[in-house]
């Protein structure tokens, strides 16, 4: 195999190299900085890299870049080891043998170009084309290597395949699940030579009652199950889902709260499911917002000229993906996750179709687009995997009410409270404010790509239609009274213009008035309670609220005019037509429904408090900055709303999980189903976790670092990784906290051959850093809430869990007013009760697996301890002896030796 001939630059927290020619040599970080600026280096990861240097400016020849290029949509963990993997090279044994790999990979890359076994040859010599104009680093080297077809390539745009109309599917028969056939089917699933769980049999047959037909219209089935870790819950309710959906010709709709799980859920779904059907057609789809998918007239604009620089570079090789991308799901599919980070992520962002702006039928690929390739396929498919967010929206506002969901599994069934509570959520903010105008009137005069407003996306209707030209005349003027570009700048200024800007302002100057944080923790928004308001406040809400019903009341008549010309359509209005004024009339009602919203909750302002709902006023910061200003509300129960949209008109909905039920109580789980606004008795049901805790887990509550003391909490995580020999998750409460423990170990840890990682650290997505912690079982990866949960690394790449505290819940005003709901302080302790549950189950996820679950906390509350599986040994013990038991268990030694017979707390 060829090696490519160019100097190779690597560096980790541990030091520095660089392979010039044959040899390879250590440097240190300024001679690396300035070779790095001289000539172009071999690299992997040039965002990491800068980071590791502390040069924000590096660039150079990453393989990364090169193998989006040569391999689109195919995966690759990015780190030396994953590329290794993927090229069938030799792993390199450690840090100074990297540079020779890069130079090993980057020449298997190239030569697979000449290759006349290169699968995804077609569109590389057009696509390279552009990129030698746009000078990308690897083009030189690429143009002599990848050949110029012997007949023009066809353009992206006509290779992507068209979807079908398909009728509207037939009703399912109402069919009952009998246990034999049930269980019959998980056997087929699970395989002949696969152990016999009871727990997952029983799990099973619990789960078809989901499926009987229902007997009173608004009240389904609702089935609360409770399946511990190792059950096989995505087997147990696949069998009968399968089974209803062949018996019946209906719809299952699984929805997930992470996207990892939906990944997981496509991969078991293919033992029950064929790829495709005989007719061609897909039995499983995967659904997500629209914000997750390529929007083509976005890419078509960004390859014609409407992104520059290294955004341009980034628009061809996400070109070159989209022709092989199995469904364009730029978000957690599978387009790389690191690619976005090599650029920057808002170019992805910028691709996807985020502003609900798209024109439907109007735009040219209307008929290749993925979004309605999706959504099309859902309609007719047996199994649909989605997300509780598009669960509730789609059965909310779905644009098809008869593919709404009415058999639904919500798995991750504990994070439904969460996903309900954000989206029948209200926000006036500038942000939400300004993105309406844009919709409404269009860019702002200097704004470049392809953004239209009302008047553009209908201006067939407006010449057409004279009372629909004059309603989308008066939004546009009404519009007018929205924030615009620079809003903040003016609020900073005592400068702001209209109604809505002013009303920002008194918000602004409000909260800083009642702030008490004394500047602590600026990560958090400041936040004061929507009430004890002064008269010029609400006035000024008051002043604002007219300008809104302003702005509604012509999008009501604009609406209104669509469904006539829909009803009774003029003689230029085809096919394509009419859908695109469906989308237009779809998108009105989601804006109006906004506009109304936005009203009734300025309307509240200076009048009684509403009991349902709690509001307050924010300035929203991140990192120190303030990104946003507006008015909140949320209700105090979402599952009101939940119970009305979503439980009501299904048929069968299951909430399943690993942690629904707090201990032995039902009574929470319950009320966070939502079955009882709409007096459902649910079915319960609890599966215990076939794992033997006593034998593979050990809880060490550790009594002797102080809280607070960053110095102590760092030398405890640095220690316990060492003692662990890597394999260490460490959750963190606080940002600012992970971050100054990461920057007093992590250059330790990787002199002793331990990579660490962390979110909020390291320049690269969250689900690329569980990736590549997978991949090596010494490495050790910090994070937040994001890695409490949807987490899944079995076997020894995960062993230690190290949590910093105890998770208590932020004080903030909706968080009060549920606490003083619910119980009080008997509240805050299931919260954090299933936290812990649901962090402790990262660590066991096989029967092979064992490990340490770590609390950094000298004062544990004992009440808390029964979120531990029953039989888990628990112990409060110092950090030496802490350290001892991991040390042993890394080891070899089992996690609690057998001769330890001494008492638990």
């Amino acid at each position: 195999m060829a090696v490519l001939p160019l100097p190779a630059l690597h560096a980790s927290h541990s030091g520095c190299w660089r392979r010039d020619g044959s040899a390879t040599r250590t440097i240190s970080k300024g001679e690396a900085v300035t070779v790095a600026a001289d000539t172009p280096q071999l690299i992997l990861n040039a965002p990491l890299l800068a980071t590791r240097l502390g040069y924000p400016d590096l660039a150079g020849l990453d393989l990364l870049e090169l193998y989006a290029f040569i391999h689109p949509a195919r995966f690759v963990v990015p780190t030396p080891k994953g590329l290794a993997h993927a090229l069938g090279l030799t792993e390199p044994t450690g840090d100074p043998d990297v540079p020779r790999l890069l130079q090993e990979a980057a020449g298997a890359l190239l030569e697979m170009c000449e290759s006349d076994q290169w699968p995804e040859r077609e569109g590389a010599w057009t696509a390279l084309q552009s990129l030698i104009k746009m000078r990308w680093p690897w083009s030189t080297l690429l143009s002599a290597r990848v050949r110029r077809p012997e007949r023009a390539e066809r353009w992206l745009f006509t290779r992507l395949p068209e979807w079908e109309e398909s009728p509207e599917p037939a009703q399912p028969r109402q069919i009952v699940l009998e246990d034999e056939a049930v269980l019959a089917r998980l056997a087929q699933l699970t395989g002949s030579s696969a152990e016999q769980r009871p727990g997952q049999r029983a799990y099973a047959a619990e789960a078809a009652h989901a499926f009987a037909p229902r007997e009173r219209s608004g009240r389904p089935h609702v089935l609360l199950a409770q399946a511990g870790t190792g059950i096989g819950k995505t087997l147990g309710y696949l069998a009968p889902t399968s089974l209803w959906t062949e018996q019946s010709g209906g719809t299952v709709w699984v929805s997930t709260y992470t996207k990892a799980l939906q990944r997981q859920l496509r991969q078991e779904s293919r033992r029950a499911w064929p790829e495709r059907r005989a007719d061609g057609t897909r039995p499983v789809v995967v659904r997500k917002g629209r914000e997750n998918y390529l929007c083509l007239l976005n890419l078509e604009d960004a390859l014609q000229g409407g992104y520059q620089g290294r955004a341009a570079i980034l628009a061809q090789l996400v070109a070159r993906w989209a022709a092989y991308s199995r469904d364009g799901d730029m978000i957690g599919g599978d387009l790389p996750g690191w690619l976005g980070t090599l650029f920057r992520q808002r170019g992805i962002a910028s691709l996807t179709d985020q502003r609900g702006e798209c024109v439907y039928a109007g735009c040219p690929h209307y008929r290749k687009c993925f979004i309605e390739r999706a959504t099309r396929a859902s309609i007719g498919a047996d199994l649909v995997i989605g997300n509780h967010a598009l669960v509730m929206v789609n059965a909310a506002r779905g644009r098809d009410p008869a593919s709404r969901p009415t058999r639904i599994v919500f798995d991750e069934g504990h994070h439904v409270f969460d996903a309900a509570d954000s989206t029948f959520a209200a926000a006036l903010t500038g942000a939400e404010a300004i993105e309406l105008r844009r919709w409404v009137i269009g860019p702002e005069k200097n704004a470049r790509g392809r953004r239209r407003g009302l008047a553009a996306r209908l201006a067939d209707i407006a010449s057409y239609d004279e009372v629909g030209g004059k309603a989308i005349t008066d939004a546009r003027a009404a519009a007018e009274a929205l924030p615009g570009d620079g809003w903040m700048q003016r609020l900073a200024e005592n400068a702001a213009s209209g109604p809505l800007e002013e009303l920002l302002s008194a918000v602004r100057a409000t909260v800083y008035a009642r702030d008490e944080s004394g500047g602590q923790d600026a990560g958090y928004a400041l936040e004061t309670e929507a009430a004890g308001l002064e008269g010029a406040f609400v006035e000024v809400s008051q002043a604002a609220r007219m300008a809104l019903v302003e702005l509604r009341q012509p999008l009501i008549r604009l609406g209104m005019r669509l469904e006539a010309l829909l009803e009774e359509p003029p003689d230029w209005l085809d096919g394509p037509g009419r859908a695109r004024l469906e989308g237009a009339r779809h998108s009105l009602t989601w804006r109006i429904d906004t506009l109304a919203a936005w009203e009734s909750l300025l309307n509240r302002l200076g009048g009684a408090a509403d009991p349902e709902f709690v509001d307050w006023r924010a300035v929203d910061r991140a990192e120190a900055r303030v990104y946003d200003i507006g008015i909140h509300r949320r209700w105090l129960d979402p599952m009101k709303p939940f119970a009305k949209v979503v439980l009501e008109p299904a048929h069968g909905v299951m909430l399943t999980s690993a942690t629904l039920r707090d201990g032995e109580n039902w009574d929470k789980a319950v009320a966070k189903s939502g079955a009882g606004q709409i007096d459902v008795a649910p079915r319960l049901s609890a599966h215990q976790s076939p794992f033997d805790y006593a034998a593979q887990a050990e809880v060490l509550i550790v009594t002797d670092v102080s809280k607070g003391d960053i110095p102590a909490l760092a030398g405890a995580y640095g220690r316990l990784i060492e003692a662990s020999q890597g394999g260490a998750l460490g959750l963190f409460t606080a940002i600012r906290r992970l971050r100054a423990v990461h920057g007093r170990i992590a250059d330790r840890l990787a002199r002793g051959g331990l990579p660490l990682y962390a979110q909020h650290v390291d320049p690269i997505d969250t689900g690329t850093l569980v990736d590549i912690f997978r991949d090596d079982p010494a490495a050790s990866l910090l994070g937040t809430d994001a890695l409490r949960d949807g987490v899944d690394v079995p076997g020894h790449s995960l062993r230690l869990v190290v949590m910093e505290q105890v998770p208590w819940p932020r004080p903030s005003i909706l968080h009060r007013a549920r606490r003083l709901a619910n119980g009080g302080s008997a509240y805050d302790d299931s919260l954090i009760r299933a936290k812990l549950a649901q962090a402790f189950g990262r660590l066991i996820r096989s029967r092979e697996d064992h490990g340490h679950f770590v609390v950094l906390s000298p004062a544990f509350p004992s009440r808390l301890l029964s979120a531990f599986p029953q039989g888990t040994p628990i112990r409060r013990i110092s950090l030496e002896e802490a350290l001892h038991r991991v040390a042993g268990h890394a080891s070899g030694a089992p996690a609690v030796p057998a001769e330890d017979t001494r008492p638990l707390i």
